[in-house]
C-alpha cells in the first residue's frame, strides 16, 4: 500500500487541523479512504429513511446535505490537488459551501444514488492519490487564499468526512 506521510503544519490553513488532527500518524491515508467510506455507507444504511431529510435543528443540513456536502467538497479538493500536483500556480478560488447545499436538491434525492455518488467520487480520488509519486505529493497551491499541498488535500477529504460522519452520530443519536 502507498505510503502518503501526515502533512506538516505549514501545508495547510491551520483551520484544517480539525479535519487533518483526526487521523492517525501513519501515512496510510489511501487505506483510511477506502475504510472511512465503507464505515460511513454503512452507518448511514442503519438511519431511519425519516431522518435523513429533516434538520437535527432549525437551519442546520439533513444528512442528505451534509452527505452532498462531503461529495461536494471531495470533489473541489481533489480539482485542487490535481492542479497542484501538476505544478499549476494559478491561484484558485474558493467555494461558499452554504450556498451549494439548496442547489444541490440533496433531499428529493434517493439515499442510494447518493451513496453511489460518494462511492464513485472516492475512487476516483483514491486512484489520483495513489497514481501521484512522492514529488507530487509535496507540490502546493494556493486555493480559498490558503497554502496546501497536495498530501494535505488527500487528509483533508479523509478528515472532513470523518468530521461531518461524528457530527451526525452526535447531533442525530446523542447517547
Amino acid at each position: 500500500m502507498k505510503h502518503i506521510p501526515k502533512p506538516n503544519a505549514d501545508e495547510y490553513a491551520p483551520y484544517t487541523i480539525m479535519y487533518i488532527g483526526l487521523l492517525p500518524d501513519d501515512g496510510l491515508i489511501i487505506k483510511h479512504l477506502k475504510e472511512n467510506l465503507e464505515a460511513s455507507i454503512n452507518f448511514i444504511r442503519t438511519i431511519p429513511e425519516e431522518l435523513l431529510a429533516i434538520p437535527h435543528a432549525e437551519g442546520e443540513w439533513t444528512i442528505k446535505e451534509i452527505l452532498v456536502h462531503i461529495i461536494d467538497d471531495e470533489r473541489i479538493y481533489c480539482y485542487r490537488a490535481l492542479r497542484y500536483a501538476r505544478n499549476d500556480s494559478t491561484e484558485l478560488p474558493g467555494f461558499e459551501q452554504d450556498e451549494y447545499v439548496p442547489f444541490s436538491k440533496a433531499n428529493d434525492r434517493d439515499l442510494a444514488d447518493i451513496l453511489e455518488e460518494l462511492f464513485a467520487v472516492r475512487l476516483a480520488t483514491i486512484t489520483l492519490f495513489k497514481n501521484l509519486d512522492d514529488e507530487a505529493l509535496l507540490r502546493r497551491g494556493v486555493g480559498s487564499g490558503n497554502l496546501m499541498s497536495v498530501r494535505a488535500a488527500a487528509y483533508h477529504i479523509a478528515g472532513h468526512e470523518l468530521h461531518h460522519i461524528q457530527s451526525i452520530k452526535e447531533n442525530y443519536f446523542p447517547k
